[in-house]
């Protein structure tokens, strides 16, 4: 299979996020972009253990997603300025 053209989206996507991420006016516009990202980074694991054939980066992008949901939710938090 040809998974060029995914993996193509993928870097683009992410290279936009990652702009918004350093260009967004303000700090909740900026955790969101940091979500997408994270969210984008999630799905190419995804695709490359597709890609490679190998479950290992399934449990990785696993893994990587609940970390990534955890930081979100205490970023937001503390931009919020309740207490944890």
């Amino acid at each position: 299979m040809n998974w060029l053209p995914a993996i193509g989206v993928m870097v683009a996507c992410i290279g936009i996020a990652v702009a918004r991420v350093f260009m967004g006016p303000r700090a909740p516009t900026r955790l969101v972009a940091f979500d997408t990202t994270n969210t984008l980074v999630v799905a190419s694991l995804v695709v490359v253990a597709m890609m490679f054939d190998h479950v290992v980066f399934v449990d990785v992008a696993i893994v990587y997603a609940l970390l990534s949901f955890v930081m979100t939710l205490y970023v937001a938090k503390y931009i919020e300025g309740g207490k944890f």
